[in-house]
């Protein structure tokens, strides 16, 4: 077994060489006429390089250390920062800075001109911490929610007992080792003080709520509005008529929802999200903050995703939430009270029900999402703003509060997820969707920058090309190390023993985003995305959320389905299907679509249905998977609505094709297909998928003028070495390794309207590919392939710790790559930070085209010199790199830099009880429970070392040319 596994080891290794890599390499020797301007990478702007969420602890900044760090990020090769002010740090207190006054105001200021001058960009969420909230929002603009009682009574039978509800007292508290009781509160909760060491989320007081409606429904039918019978003590003034009767009493409740984590003068109420009024009030306290400064920098506003409702109940209700019901719905929902409540039919329940729920989204659109975007695009002070906003974990129509947004930002690793925040993007026609990218990708200071990169990949998979890390916390330069840190994230700040390395990171995400920001989304269909299947069906609570995982079961199997088989689509909403027109293709947002997919629904508003059946009367195709709906939603005028979508149905009339798994229907210009198996229905409307994802390949795929470019990343186990199918006819093929920033244009076959494309790429490995309608002149693409075999450098390796802490260990020589943390004494096993090992070696004696530098295992990190001239930064496996043949002189000099993570340090600071915890809120929470200590913060005490350093081998391989031309 031993000597198989030896083997496997050395084909994979020789596979990861044949590819190489570098494959994507050229020569470097090309004159002004063959060079082609078409071949060039894009220029870099700020807005093409990863952006951060800027953590303002406690709001403690002054000018300079804000201006250091800023020129830090900048070297760094960070395009832009999201300030976010956050709850402070213990022992800082004098120094926190409440939100928005004057002094935080000229904070702003300062770094917005610094930014400027660095041509960095700056982006603000629109309050501290999350959601919308702050001690100037009282009972009047704070978040609702909706209680009820009902009662029985029969004919000459009077209510005894008041029509009153009082609210049961709740408090829930982020303070880290510490119960806050609701007796210790007063009411307001803006009147509490030292509400930072209350890290208060949500509060309620017991208190009586007001009265909203009551409602008398008796078994023959009849309804009764008793509202007006009630008096202030809450005695009804009604006796019962003939016949049995059931009272429904709505009440208006303070959902007590309070801003999370927030910042200096931040804490407080959540706002209601379903009145503009809220909205506008809360607002001005910005609009008082801006008067006669100077935000011409600031490019936008921000918005966390909706967590409103990670709490004690949620917020489902507003003021003149009825009237809005009636006005939007078409009928008065004080009439069936009853329904709502899950009390009458089963279908009349979920009936109502996805009539409250469409309300309720059509409320977060239109008095939430639209009017914030509005008053950021009106902002006087400098010209107006865009908004970036994370609609997901919504009770809404996620695809609609993107597609109401200039930036849709998503987050997490589902790409079905990310799609989104992307679908809604390309159907608007938004050039951008951004990602909170590498969050919790592990526990604290175990994440490295190849995570990180991984994490970025499946963003651009994901249709993302504007990335945003989360997070950086500001850090006065006095803070002893590791300096300010937030409780949830890879930290990528300046005190990172991985820092030095972070740019090659940035310059990565820069390079493939030039690309994924220039052109338009190229999908091949339109996947319909049908919420109102789910708002029918009734849960344990009155609504529903989307976008954070709940919404799994809707569209999933064919979004999935799409991917895995090579297909592009976007999520569309009945809302954005209504802007889709029809001319040769479907065409929305600047983007042409070759088909509108319907999943398996039963369930679907009358008006999407007739627009769905417009387009296939203009000449669409539409591909219906499995079965057609079969009723519509919601309540008001059902029966007309029914017969109406019925005569719809009749006209489709399916029948027979040459395939026995897809019938067809022809409505107008257009038709419908219908089919039990997805992707034979869509190969069967001749639309093509991308069969590279057989061979292990993930693609997003875009489009300009010249042809149409794709993002390829191999996520399989094995190296890719051959030709790769796509479906574009192409002149030319050019790739690009936004890594090693190399390019060229690629050996290509072309037949059948599609181009063959020979790649190299190992696993995790990551190309732009690019095509062209012209054949074009320039520079070639080289492959490699080894010559012979893999010679290990061997001799005495100088090891000298050069930058990090607590203290640098002593140089060694050694003769055996291991992990620093073996190399003898607790120095080394405490140590994080950089250590450079260096070597000297006599050049081979083969003649070889290139070599092949191979560091092995890599812990994490490494930066390669040869003979004094760097050669690269190396961040994820596979670590090597490609030297040509003239690189090597007869002997030579290595020297490799390699960066560790935090883990070590901290874990040592934690065995000793170094006090670097010391933060309010939530102050340090684990990722993993069993890194929870006896005070309920994080700690690494228990940990084992790290590996770290140079583990290898290092070898250095012959290089041959393949493909000669």
């Amino acid at each position: 077994m031993g000597k198989i596994l030896t083997m496997t080891k050395k084909l994979f290794r020789a596979g990861l060489i044949s590819i190489l890599l570098i494959a994507s390499l050229i020569g470097t020797a090309q004159t002004s006429a063959q060079r082609s301007s078409s071949l060039d990478w894009p220029q870099i702007t700020s807005q093409n390089k990863p952006w951060t969420r800027w953590w303002w602890l406690g709001s403690i900044v002054n000018n300079s250390d804000l201006t250091a760090e800023m020129e830090k990020y900048k070297l760094a090769g960070l395009g832009g920062l999201e300030i976010t002010p956050i709850y402070g740090v213990k022992g800082s207190e004098d120094r926190f800075i409440n939100f928005l006054s004057p002094q935080w105001m000229n904070a702003l200021e300062h770094t917005l001109n610094e930014a400027s001058r660095l041509g960095m960009g700056v982006d603000l969420a629109t309050g501290t911490g999350w959601p919308f909230g702050g001690p100037w929002i009282g009972d009047e603009d704070a978040s609702k929610y909706l209680a009820f009682k009902n009662w029985s009574l029969n004919d000459g039978q009077q209510l005894k007992e008041a029509v009153s509800f009082m609210q049961k007292p709740v408090v829930r508290s982020a303070a880290a080792g510490r119960r806050v009781k609701i007796s210790e509160l007063k009411d307001p909760v803006s009147s509490n003080p030292n509400p930072h060491v209350l890290a208060l989320d949500q509060v309620r007081f017991e208190k009586p709520l007001p009265l909203v409606s009551l409602m008398a429904y008796s078994n023959a039918g009849a309804t009764l509005d008793l509202t007006n019978k009630v008096a202030a003590n809450g005695k009804l003034d009604w006796v019962a008529p003939a016949g049995n009767w059931t009272l429904y009493a709505i009440f208006q409740g303070w959902h007590g929802k309070q801003v999370e984590r927030a910042g200096p003068g931040g804490e407080g109420n959540v706002i209601d999200h379903f009145s503009a009024v809220a909205l506008k009030n809360y607002l001005k306290k910005f609009d008082s903050a801006f008067a006669g400064r100077n935000l011409k920098s600031l490019r936008g506003f921000f918005n966390d995703s909706y967590e409103v409702d990670d709490a004690d109940g949620e917020s489902n209700f507003t003021p003149g939430f009825l009237d809005e019901f009636k006005r939007r719905r078409g009928y008065d929902l004080r009439l069936h009270f009853p329904a709502l409540f899950g009390r009458d039919t089963g279908e009349k329940n979920s009936r109502v029900l996805t009539d409250f729920r469409e309300t309720i989204s059509d409320l977060l659109l239109d008095q939430f999402t639209t009017p914030w975007r509005e008053w950021a695009a009106g902002i006087s002070a400098g010209k107006g703003k865009i908004v970036r906003n994370q609609s997901h974990g919504s009770p809404a129509n996620i695809l609609d509060l993107y597609a109401a947004s200039d930036i849709p930002e998503t987050e997490g690793s589902d790409i079905l997820r990310m799609k989104f925040a992307s679908s809604a993007a390309h159907v608007t026609g938004k050039p951008l969707a951004s990602a909170e990218a590498a969050t919790w990708l592990g526990e604290h200071f175990q994440s490295t920058l190849g995570d990180a990169k991984k994490s970025v990949d499946g963003y651009f998979l994901g249709g993302v090309n504007h990335v945003c890390y989360h997070g950086t916390p500001f850090s006065p330069a006095s803070e002893a190390w590791p300096g300010f840190m937030f409780y949830a994230s890879v930290h990528f700040g300046v005190t990172n023993s991985f820092w030095n390395d972070f740019s090659a990171l940035n310059r990565y995400v820069a390079r493939a985003q030039s690309f994924l920001q220039s052109g338009k989304a190229d999908s091949d269909v339109l996947l319909y995305y049908p919420i109102y299947e789910d708002w029918a069906k009734r849960g344990k609570t009155l609504l529903q959320h989307y976008g954070g995982g709940h919404d799994s079961g809707m569209s999933q199997a064919e979004g999935q389905s799409l991917l895995n088989a090579g297909y592009s689509f976007d999520f569309v909403s009945d809302r954005q299907l209504r802007n889709v027109a029809f001319n040769k293709t479907l065409q929305t947002g600047g983007v042409s679509y070759q088909a509108v997919v319907l999943p398996e629904t039963k369930i679907i508003p009358l008006e999407t249905f007739k627009t769905i059946f417009a387009l296939a009367e203009r000449g669409a195709t539409i591909i219906v998977n499995k079965s057609l709906p079969t009723g519509v939603s919601g309540f008001d005028r059902l029966e007309a609505r029914r017969s109406e979508f019925q005569k719809l149905i009749a006209q489709i009339k399916f029948a027979k094709t040459d395939n026995a798994s897809v019938q067809s229907a022809k409505i107008g210009n257009g038709k419908f297909l219908l089919g039990g198996d997805l992707n034979q229905t869509l190969s069967f409307a001749g639309i093509k998928r991308e069969t590279m994802t057989d061979q292990g390949l993930k693609f997003v795929r875009r489009a300009d003028a010249s042809g149409k470019f794709y993002f390829v990343i191999n996520q399989s186990n094995a190296p890719i070495d051959g030709w790769v199918r796509l479906q574009t006819a192409a002149g030319s093929v050019a790739v690009f390794d936004p890594m090693r920033e190399t390019k060229g244009l690629a050996a290509i076959k072309t037949a059948d309207g599609s181009t063959e494309v020979y790649l190299q790429l190992a696993p995790g490995e990551s190309r732009i590919v690019k095509t062209f309608k012209a054949a074009l002149s320039g520079a070639r693409l080289e492959y490699f392939s080894a010559k012979g075999a893999a010679e290990p450098l061997t001799g005495k390796w100088s090891v000298k710790f050069v930058a990090g802490g607590p203290e640098l260990p002593a140089a060694v020589e050694i003769e055996r790559l291991t992990s620093w943390t073996n190399f003898g004494g607790q120095q080394v096993k405490n140590f994080s930070g950089t250590a450079t090992y260096s070597i000297s070696f006599a050049k081979p004696t083969d003649n070889a085209a290139g070599w092949l530098l191979d560091l092995g295992r890599v812990a994490e990190s490494a930066r390669v010199k040869l003979n004094g001239r760097e050669l690269g930064v190396l961040i994820a496996a596979p670590f090597q790199l490609r030297l040509s043949a003239a690189e090597l002189k007869p002997q030579n000099t290595l020297e490799i830099s390699v960066s560790n993570l935090m883990a070590n340090r901290i874990a040592d600071m934690d065995r000793r009880g170094v006090a670097w915890k010391r933060f309010y809120n939530v102050n340090m929470s684990a990722r993993k429970r069993e890194n929870l200590g006896e005070d309920g913060v994080f700690t690494a005490a228990k940990w084992e070392p790290m590996e770290s350093g140079l583990i290898g081998p290092v070898t250095i391989t012959p290089l041959g040319t393949k493909l000669a031309r």
